[in-house]
């Protein structure tokens, strides 16, 4: 079985750095997905095109705007279920500024920011981790200090989503309980549309890297789930 990681708008491999080991295990793959935020169509398939690359049937995980990466490159033959942490579940038709719009912005929208990268993102101010993303290991939050910043497109917020896989795929869905990037609530609303198996966390949106037993919990029962 292959697990496919996909990180959020301006993020890079590093949120699944505490993850991913926790999960590796004798006759399953890996691959961390990096992704620029700049085309939704053109993340998509990215990872469709690691879909096709492998023989092995694939659990995918998204989070924050990887999940509406994988819900739209779910629908690949190969995807036996998904995985959302802090993310964006998509309708058919539906982008994520409308999801957004629906629900509210998060505070994080809502109040001024000290730097323009408001997200967890290499390059963030440390205003920026102290107010929104607390619980970051002091060890990631100074990995993430040196890395490139990522500029994200607005085309990645405003592509609409196709028939999304969790019609016909299982999910799970980790709720950030304490997440200011996107709303606890419109995770939940958007975890019952899918009917997702629910798993709620006290932490920030940097759920992968706060609680990243948790995280890799959920996946984990995922992949028992659809193991043959």
């Amino acid at each position: 079985m292959r697990v496919v990681l996909v990180h959020g708008a301006g993020g890079s491999p590093l949120t699944w750095s505490l993850v991913a080991p926790l999960l590796e295990a004798p006759g399953r793959t890996m691959t961390v997905v990096d992704h620029p935020s700049a085309s939704h169509v053109d993340n998509v398939a990215l990872v469709r095109r690691i879909l096709d690359e492998g023989a092995e049937d694939a659990v995918l995980v998204g989070h924050s705007y990887g999940g509406a990466v994988i819900t739209d490159a779910g629908r690949h033959e190969r995807v036996r279920a998904l995985v959302y942490v802090a993310a964006f579940a998509p309708d058919d038709g539906e982008s994520i500024d409308d999801i957004i719009a629906r629900h509210g912005r998060a505070e994080v929208f809502q109040t001024p920011a000290t730097s323009s990268e408001v997200l967890l993102m290499p390059g963030a101010a440390d205003e920026d981790w102290r107010r929104h993303s607390w619980d970051v290991p002091p060890a990631t939050r100074a990995a993430a200090s040196v890395g490139i910043r990522r500029p994200i497109s607005e085309e990645i917020y405003t592509t609409p989503c196709g028939t999304p896989a969790w019609r016909r795929r299982p999910a799970w869905y980790v709720v950030a309980t304490r997440d200011k990037h996107l709303r606890p609530d419109a995770q939940r609303a958007m975890a019952e549309r899918a009917g997702a198996v629910v798993t709620e966390v006290g932490t920030s949106h940097s759920a992968p890297v706060a609680d990243p037993h948790a995280v890799a919990a959920a996946i984990e029962a995922a992949l028992a789930a659809v193991q043959d």
